[in-house]
């Protein structure tokens, strides 16, 4: 037990003093960067989640140039791909506590006020935008054949879109979602701005606690980089597997 003591006291010693990084600091408070992580996790999935779903009617109104519909979105699509993702989540987050209308609203108290709801929105709308706009590019570029042949076969236009044109968007999509995936982990990041204590918030609050000028950061990323690695396998195990056909065929 005495030895076990004395090799603690001596490793903390030497990543005090010897270690360019203070790694035993940083292994008694993993488990805030684990709670961090899930903070990150939630915001990343939560707007991705409700972004794409958003995203498919609007994407199917791009496509389709439907008269009323395709000119709003285009404006909603521009300004949140136009403007930084910083820029939105304060003005989400600072900028509506500024009209009376809306802190006397019934949505004030219970997610106006709230940085979690705030930078939710801000993310999920961001996302929306995006997402969007390559899946409009998916179903624009489904093969003609395909549609003429659903036509031959008598298919309804909602029937074709369900089975025919938006499983194909999805498909030939799944490159491009997974760079959306990874930007928006990356620019969850922003969350620590509007005091979230998500992984990068996590990493601030270390270094200021403790004086550091460098160990919660790199904590932080290596997370970040084993969250992306985990996403890149995830997906590129979708693509193997939806995408197989589109592989050029040896023999």
């Amino acid at each position: 037990m005495e030895a076990e003591q004395s090799f603690w006291a001596y490793l903390s010693a030497f990543s005090e003093t010897q270690s360019p990084l203070d790694f035993v600091l940083i292994y008694d408070n993993l488990d805030k960067f684990f709670e961090g992580a899930l903070v990150t996790l939630q915001l990343t999935f939560l707007a991705l989640l409700i972004g794409g779903l958003m995203a498919i009617p609007m994407a199917l109104a791009r496509a389709n140039k439907i008269s009323v519909l395709n000119p709003i979105i285009w404006v909603y699509t521009y300004a949140f791909r136009g403007t930084p993702l910083l820029v939105q989540t304060y003005l989400f987050y600072f900028g509506l506590g500024q009209f009376e209308a809306v802190r006397e609203s019934f949505l004030w108290s219970p997610i106006l006020s709230d940085p979690w709801w705030c930078v939710l929105i801000a993310f999920t709308l961001n996302t929306a935008a995006y997402t969007t706009e390559f899946l409009r590019g998916a179903i624009e570029t489904t093969p003609r054949g395909e549609i003429e042949a659903s036509v031959a076969a008598g298919m309804s236009p909602w029937l074709r879109t369900r089975l025919i044109v938006l499983p194909n968007a999805f498909r030939r999509a799944l490159p491009a979602y997974s760079n959306e995936v990874i930007f928006t982990l990356h620019g969850s990041v922003i969350a620590s701005t509007v005091t979230l204590q998500d992984l990068l918030g996590v990493g601030r609050w270390l270094n200021g606690r403790y004086y550091l000028a460098y160990e919660g950061f790199v904590t932080a990323m290596l997370f970040y980089m084993a969250i992306v690695f985990l996403i890149t396998i995830a997906f590129k195990a979708a693509e193997k597997r939806f995408l197989r056909h589109l592989r050029p065929r040896v023999g």
